[in-house]
């Protein structure tokens, strides 16, 4: 089986990632291969696991990802730094099971008349603005809803709904719905100016398109990447048919990650 090792710089990461990588080459069921891998091992973080989906977000029908944490839990990561060894035998016995998480499909279309981009999120995309109150029209499935007014929009996947979502009031929700949420971010509510005031969820067969009145000066993120310095038009936002998997060696379940990460129960699992 063909393995990438993707790793951040810390110095633990490169000392798990420099374990894996002698381990791998001394297997004879495993081989190292960045270019093509099977399985691609993130070592570090939830924020390096993000750099590895960007990285191999061309492959995803190919790939089974598997997160290896060397600092503080991490929502994406099943596996402990001092947990090599158990890692290796598991690919070794690889039983191709996997579990698949909703992807965030994002259409940017631009006024200067550019190339659209498309883009995939993991976790979340934000729409805001550099300096003044952003004011963009939101429409549902193409008909319109309302006419935002605020610092800004979160448009979250399930699995991105425990990040920038939550700490913005948005809801968890379970990535066995297949679903995105828009959540607010500081939206004026007020005898003149009214939105609705709590995150919505939409359903895989709807979409969310966004039209912002002033086309230039915004900033959208998705993830960790910024697109900026560009006059958007509209965005569109939707499920992806693309999902991103996981490796289900010992995957932990999506309610068991929440209270470990947010309550801290069960911690030393």
């Amino acid at each position: 089986m063909k393995v990438a090792i993707f790793s951040n710089n810390g110095g633990t990461s490169n000392e798990v990632a420099l374990k894996l990588k002698n381990k791998i080459n001394d297997s004879p069921k495993l081989e190292i291969d960045g270019l093509n891998p099977e399985i691609v091992i993130s070592v570090g973080g939830d924020g390096t696991l993000l750099s590895a989906f960007h990285h191999y977000n061309d492959a995803l029908d190919k790939i089974r990802f598997v997160g290896i944490h060397t600092g503080h839990l991490g929502f994406y990561t099943d596996w402990r730094d001092y947990e090599v060894d158990q890692l290796i035998s598991s690919l070794e016995d690889d039983n191709r099971q996997s579990v698949s998480y909703p992807l965030l499909l994002i259409k940017v279309n631009y006024s200067d008349g550019g190339v659209s981009d498309d883009l995939l999120a993991l976790n979340e995309s934000t729409f805001k603005r550099v300096s003044s109150t952003m004011v963009t029209d939101v429409y549902i499935k193409d008909e319109f809803f309302e006419k935002f007014r605020g610092d800004g929009l979160c448009i979250s996947t399930p699995t991105g709904s425990t990040a920038y979502n939550k700490a913005v009031g948005g809801a968890i929700i379970n990535p066995q719905l297949n679903a995105i949420q828009v959540s607010e971010m500081a939206s004026i509510n007020n005898r003149v100016f009214r939105t609705m005031g709590s995150p919505i969820i939409i359903p895989p067969n709807e979409w969310i398109t966004l039209i912002p009145d002033n086309k230039e000066n915004n900033i959208l993120t998705c993830d960790q990447m910024l697109v900026k310095d560009r006059p958007i038009e509209s965005i569109r936002y939707q499920i992806s048919d693309q999902r991103i998997s996981f490796a289900q060696y010992r995957h932990t379940h999506f309610w068991k990650r929440v209270g470990n990460s947010f309550i801290g129960v069960n911690t030393n699992d």
